[in-house]
């Protein structure tokens, strides 16, 4: 079997991860190995975290809607139950866009879901 020299493929793998730690600090954005084990956890710290993102933001959006239904005199557990019974399909963001945007709107469909 033929020899094969690997230099030119083992650098330039050792630059890409050197490239995409830049900035990690201490032996990590430096050293390979240490180096490659942060990209790893890093990547799974990424996908693990996404649907905690999603989530804040959904927390997010009902604290924005629950504040003008406080006002109104109903919960916002209450005014999500009627919402889906009176059959309108609107998102918790879609809701807490229009209470930023346009507090009217909000109240035209606060008044028809009661």
């Amino acid at each position: 079997m033929t020899r094969v020299k690997k230099g030119v493929n083992a650098l330039k793998t050792r630059r890409n991860v050197l490239k995409a730690v830049k900035g990690y600090r201490f032996g990590r954005g430096t050293k390979e190995k240490q180096a490659y084990e942060a990209i790893v956890h890093a990547g799974r710290y990424a996908f693990a975290h996404r649907k905690d993102k999603k989530a804040d933001r959904r927390g997010d959006w009902q604290v924005v809607i629950s504040m003008p239904l406080k006002v109104a005199g109903i919960s916002y557990s209450k005014f999500t139950d009627k919402l889906k019974k009176s059959g309108v399909l609107i998102n918790r963001k879609m809701l807490a866009a229009l209470v930023v945007e346009s507090p009217s709107t909000f109240q035209k469909i606060v008044e028809k879901v009661m």
